[in-house]
Formats: C-alpha cells, sequence, structure tokens
C-alpha cells in the first residue's frame, strides 16, 4: 500500500531545516538521485549493493548484514540541491523505526523525517523544503527484528531541484572564551542568522577544523588539548546548502598548567647506537616522573627535531652527510612541564653515497616577511610576492633584493589569503608579462601586469570569480611544458566547491595567457581537476607529469600524480579511500609532519616544502611510483613555504615563512635558503 506523507503549515524540525507545504504553481520536481554514489553501513552480499537503491529498477534492492541496528544508506546528488520529496520503496525487511536525513559534507546530519511506526510499502515524503547534497536513510529499528533479517530498500528517490540557496549566514559574532582549563577551552558566541537556517558552526585553529557545534548552539567546549598551550580559534557558520559564512574574529587563549608542576626528571645516559649518511641512532635511560612521563623530544641546536618519542630511543633521520650534529633530550608529562636536558652527545654521519640528496644549505637572502609566490626570471634572478605587504621584489642570484612594485586591490583574509602566487611568462622576450594571484574585495583572482625591468604596470584582471575565506584559498600559479598557466585554488572551507565542477574552487585549473580555458580542458572549462581541499603546490616531472602537494583537514595531508578531469576526493576521502570515482594520492602523512605548500622536482625527487611539519621532504620518483619520503631540516628553520629549483642547476631555492600567524615571529624574520643536491 502506498502511504503519503505531507506537511501541512510549517514547523522547524532541526537546524535550518524548514518543512511546510509546496507550492501549487512550482514546477515539478526532478529525479535527482538516480544512478548517482551510493555508500551504506554495510552490504548483505554483491547481490545487495547499495547501487541496486537507486538504479530505477525495483527487482534489485540494497540489503543490509543481518541482525545488526543501526544501518543506514546515502546518495550522493553531485551538488547541492533544494530537495522537496524523498519516496522509499521498501522490501519485506523494512525499517520500524528510521530517519531521513540531509547534509552538505556527510559528516554533519540534520533530520527531515522520523517515525517509529513504519510498516513497509512505499513511503513517500512530500512537501519538504530541506537542503543540501547527500541524503540519508537512517535505520534504527527492523520490521523483521530477528538474526535472519536486516534492512532492505528496493528503490530510495530524493526529488528536487539543484542550485537554490547561495546566500551564506552572517559572521559569528562576539566570539570569546568562557572558560579554560588545561585540556579545554569554552568558547560563546551571537548566533548567525541565514535565510533557510544555521545548519552547524565549524570552529577552526588557524587553518584546521578542530570542532563544531550544531546550528541551534550558541556555545562549545572543545576538548582534548594541550595544557599550556596557545590555541588561535575562529567560528564560522554553516548553512545546509554548504554555504560558509564570512571568519569571525579570532579568539587566542592559552591553556592553563595542571596541578602537576613537577617536571620528569631528565633523562641519562644519551648515547648514539648507530650512524649513516643521512641518519643516527640514539638511545637513553629513562626519565621518572611524579605522574608518568608521556614522551620524550630529541633537540638538535636547541630546536626540537623530533617529539613525542614514546620509547627511549629513536631513529633521526633526513641528516645532512660527513657533517657533525649535537643532541640531547628533554622528557615530558601531561601537565606539558618539560625536563632538564640530558647530557650532549655529537656524532658525525657518514660520507655521501651520492643520489642528488641536499647537501649544504647556505642563506641568500634575510629581512622577508612571509615570502609566497616565486618564479624565475631568464636573467636567473627571481621575483618573489609577501603575501601580506603586497609588495613583489626581485632577488639575484648573490642575494641583492630590489622592490619592483606592490600589487594593487590586493588584500588580506588575516589568515591564508592576500598576495599569493607569481609566474613569470613563457614568452617573457616577447610581452614582459608576468601573471599574479591575490585576494581581493569580492573574492581570489588571477591577474596579469607587465615588468619592463624595473617596475611593475599595467594590471589587468584575467580570472575573477574564485571564492575567498579566511582559510583554504590555494593560490600557486606556474606555467606548465604546454605553455599554459596553471593554478590551484582552495575550496573556501566550503567542501562541497571541491565536487561541484561549475565552482572554480576546490580545483586545479588551466587557462590560456587570457584567463580562457586551454584547449583540451576536460570540461570545456577552466577546470583541469576537481576533489582539491586546499591544494598549494604544482610541478612537473621530466616526461611532463603533474604532481600536486595538497593540505588535509585533521587526517592526512597529499602528494597526487594529476590527471585532467580526475576527482581526487574532498570531501569524500582525505587521504586514500576505497571510494568509487575517487583518485588516491601517491603519498600521504599526518597534518603533523607535512602540510605542505609547495612542491618541486629536482634530480629524480620531488621536494616538499612543509609548514606545521617544518621540514623538506625528498619523494624518490620513478615513472609513476613513488619511493619512500625523507625529511630534511626537520624543526630547524621553521615553516618552510615554497621550494623551487634553480634553473640550470642541481640546487633549490627554499623560503620560510615564520612570520605569519602560525609562526608568530617577527616581522623581517624570514628568510630564501640556497640547497646543493649532490
Amino acid at each position: 500500500m502506498k502511504k503519503t506523507f505531507a506537511w501541512l503549515g510549517a514547523s522547524v524540525l532541526g537546524a535550518g531545516l524548514l518543512i511546510a507545504t509546496s507550492s501549487a504553481h512550482a514546477a515539478a520536481p526532478v529525479l535527482l538521485s538516480q544512478n548517482k554514489p551510493t555508500t551504506a553501513s554495510s552490504e548483505g552480499g554483491s547481490g545487495y549493493a547499495a547501487k541496486y537503491a537507486v538504479d530505477g529498477d525495483t527487482s534489485t534492492r540494497w540489503a543490509s548484514v543481518r541482525d545488526s541496528d543501526p544501518q543506514w544508506i546515502y546518495v550522493d546528488l553531485g551538488a547541492t540541491a533544494q530537495i522537496s520529496e524523498v519516496k522509499l520503496t521498501w522490501d519485506a525487511s523494512c525499517a520500524t523505526a528510521y530517519r531521513v536525513q540531509t547534509s552538505g559534507d556527510h559528516s554533519t546530519w540534520t533530520d527531515v523525517y522520523s517515525t517509529t511506526s513504519g510498516d513497509g510499502g512505499t513511503d513517500d515524503l512530500t512537501g519538504l523544503k530541506a537542503s543540501g547534497r547527500y541524503v540519508r536513510v537512517y535505520g534504527t529499528k527492523r520490521c523483521r527484528n530477528t538474526s535472519s533479517y536486516g534492512y532492505s530498500l528496493q528503490e530510495l528517490q530524493v526529488y528536487g531541484a539543484t542550485g537554490g540557496d547561495t546566500q551564506a549566514p552572517t559572521t559569528p559574532g562576539d566570539v570569546h572564551s568562557t572558560g579554560v582549563t588545561s585540556d579545554s577551552v569554552t568558547l560563546a558566541w551571537d548566533a548567525s542568522t541565514d535565510d533557510v537556517g544555521v545548519a552547524a558552526y565549524d570552529i577552526y585553529n588557524d587553518g584546521n577544523k578542530i570542532s563544531e557545534a550544531a546550528g541551534t548552539a550558541t556555545s562549545k567546549t572543545i576538548t582534548g588539548l594541550t595544557p599550556k598551550t596557545q590555541y588561535r580559534l575562529t567560528v564560522f557558520a554553516r548553512d545546509a546548502a554548504g554555504n560558509v559564512s564570512p571568519s569571525s574574529a579570532t579568539v587566542t587563549v592559552t591553556t592553563a598548567a595542571t596541578d602537576d608542576t613537577q617536571p620528569p626528571t631528565a633523562p641519562a645516559n644519551l648515547r648514539s647506537t648507530g650512524v649513516t649518511s643521512g641518519s643516527v641512532s640514539l638511545a637513553w635511560d629513562a626519565s621518572t616522573d611524579n605522574v608518568g612521563v608521556t614522551g620524550y623530544d630529541v633537540y638538535s641546536g636547541g630546536t626540537a627535531i623530533v617529539t613525542g618519542v614514546k620509547t627511549t630511543s629513536t631513529t633521526i633521520n633526513g641528516l645532512a652527510a660527513n657533517t657533525s650534529y649535537t643532541f640531547t633530550v628533554k622528557a615530558k608529562d601531561a601537565g606539558n612541564n618539560v625536563s632538564d636536558a640530558s647530557n650532549a652527545v655529537t656524532v658525525k654521519t657518514g660520507a655521501s653515497s651520492g643520489g642528488g640528496v641536499p647537501s649544504t644549505i647556505t642563506t641568500v637572502s634575510s629581512g622577508w616577511t612571509i615570502p609566497w609566490g616565486m618564479s624565475w626570471l631568464p636573467d636567473g634572478s627571481a621575483l618573489i610576492t609577501e603575501r601580506d605587504s603586497f609588495k613583489v621584489f626581485k632577488l639575484t642570484q648573490s642575494g641583492t633584493k630590489t622592490q619592483v612594485g606592490t600589487v594593487p586591490n590586493a588584500m588580506t583574509t588575516d589568515g591564508e589569503g592576500g598576495l599569493l602566487g607569481i609566474a613569470v611568462s613563457p614568452n617573457w622576450n616577447n610581452d614582459h608579462y608576468v601573471y599574479i594571484m591575490h585576494t581581493a574585495s569580492e573574492g581570489n583572482r588571477i591577474v596579469r601586469m607587465t615588468y619592463d625591468g624595473s617596475s611593475l604596470s599595467g594590471y589587468t584582471v584575467l580570472v575573477q570569480g574564485i571564492k575567498k575565506n579566511r582559510y583554504h584559498n590555494g593560490g600557486r600559479l606556474k606555467f606548465g611544458p604546454d605553455g599554459y598557466l596553471y593554478a590551484t585554488t582552495g575550496e573556501a572551507q566550503t567542501p562541497d566547491l571541491a565536487q561541484d565542477k561549475t565552482s572554480l574552487n576546490g580545483k586545479i585549473l588551466r587557462m590560456t595567457t587570457d584567463g580562457k580555458p586551454a584547449p583540451g580542458n576536460p570540461f570545456g572549462t577552466l577546470v583541469y581537476s576537481y576533489g582539491h581541499r586546499n591544494p598549494q603546490g604544482i610541478t612537473w616531472d621530466p616526461q611532463g607529469r603533474l604532481w600536486e602537494a595538497e593540505f588535509g583537514n585533521s587526517k592526512y595531508d597529499e602528494v597526487n600524480l594529476i590527471e585532467p578531469g580526475k576527482n581526487y576526493g574532498w570531501p569524500t576521502c582525505e587521504g586514500k579511500c576505497s571510494t568509487s570515482g575517487m583518485t588516491n594520492p601517491k603519498v600521504q602523512w599526518s597534518v603533523s609532519q607535512a602540510s605542505p605548500s609547495d612542491i618541486t622536482y629536482a634530480d629524480g625527487a620531488l621536494y616538499v616544502a612543509a609548514l606545521k611539519g617544518q621540514r623538506l621532504w625528498r619523494v624518490p620518483v620513478d615513472g609513476t611510483t613513488t619511493g619512500t619520503p625523507a625529511a630534511y631540516y626537520v624543526n630547524t628553520y621553521g615553516r618552510l613555504r615554497t621550494v623551487e629549483t634553480i634553473p640550470g642547476k642541481n640546487a633549490l631555492w627554499l623560503s620560510t615563512t615564520n612570520c605569519d600567524n602560525n609562526g608568530n615571529q617577527a616581522d623581517g624574520s624570514d628568510k630564501v635558503f640556497r640547497i646543493d643536491l649532490k
């Protein structure tokens, strides 16, 4: 028997979702779900896959495993949609109790409908006014509640229209701390408003999301923090369509010390147990503590180069050959109390066996404040941008630094936006063009200027419509071996944009020198690849293969081999996953080890500059296969932003951004280094 559920009048069911009668003159809804990607909590065998619930054929079905509650299935509509109807055709193994939910990111779900009296047949839920990209049926009690049966759905049909809600919520106001402990911070804020409704609040520590709150909340306690540690917290409002508000003001909070103020004893008998040309193995006697030691940090030259060691030995890799290092070790406890240093031990690495690894590193230039983009001129010097000053400088190989201009219309986001990438025209001798990506009032732009050898002029906008936010702006510009200009764009803290092929955000773009779609682009637009969160590095190997470095959120950072039209997973995947249609990274790291900004190819390897990881990664490459990564300069020079191969030389330039919000060093503290490869 067919059962139709319609709502008369209007009522709010969950944050940001309004259920009401549809207008008599509204356009007929469109079936959005058929043959779209599906994900289920389980499948009762190959003949009962989730895809059979959206194939338009009631003779096939999705079935969950037997005798297990709860179980669920969701469909990815491919873009944010205005949902007006959900039609469920149940098999005999139906749900007595279930909920229909929507989401913009398939992690935060809001109820559209719920029942505890389902009896199978067809449930036609009409008159909905909801928004989201993902629609889920979440069963909590089975009609046939015995060990022989699960849930079984012949068809999950979602009707509505794509587009619709594009208005972002207002900025959360008056964000402030109302409580601090040694491992938690409680934030409060004034509620945002939205034309449909606020679905959730996302809380960031600088560029990484660390917590979220319901759309009805105006406070949140963030737990699991480290004692005696500074956090820079901002709040963003998000609606069910995935629109994200501008950033709140930043609240800087330092967690309290614990009641335990006694540090561990100093580790004793630090000694070397093994040496190679690129590594040193150390061991030491355990520290003691009145509560308990939680880990050890290894220092070289006063800088912690390995942190959080749980045992009393470790191996430090990525060291320069034929070089002396002096090490000490300190212990920590749960209260973040730090012991005195152990005895010092000096060890010299062995001679190099060759292979193009980093050898000497020297300072080319100092006195910089957040240098970001870098591009080589034909004379061997480079043009370098400063993110927050909006200035462009010329830097020669000998270290002579000259300002050549300031980019008009550039503005900061007090986060990761500002004056970003720069690329010198491959036709420099004929046009003297320089291409620049920067944040402006309406979003991120790609522009062109002329450099006559002494100054920049002739500002021309080529591409607009790239959404901006405080974080996740991408920004790298480079010309490929095909002569076309490539740009990386972040998803502007709106994850759905990465999967929306009509959006310029969360993409690698490929264009002509006039900012038009390059011939051969897979979708006939500027979009070359999609499904990116915050890509900031691109490079090509000698065979013309495109490699990309990308920030993850809280789990994994990535190096990807980019192919036209491929989907690189965000927000469905972070790092490697088994979801059909997603392209896995070639390399992934935990975010504490990387946060990769730029990438370059030199002498058989990819070099990746890491910000949070404060190290330079070397990744051997053999065709499309990557070898074992090795880390260099760990915690030695701070946050590493840009790495570029010097044309015609087996050497690199490497720049820091220790003056940014995460580095907190004084203006002028950043440097540009030269690294020789031997």
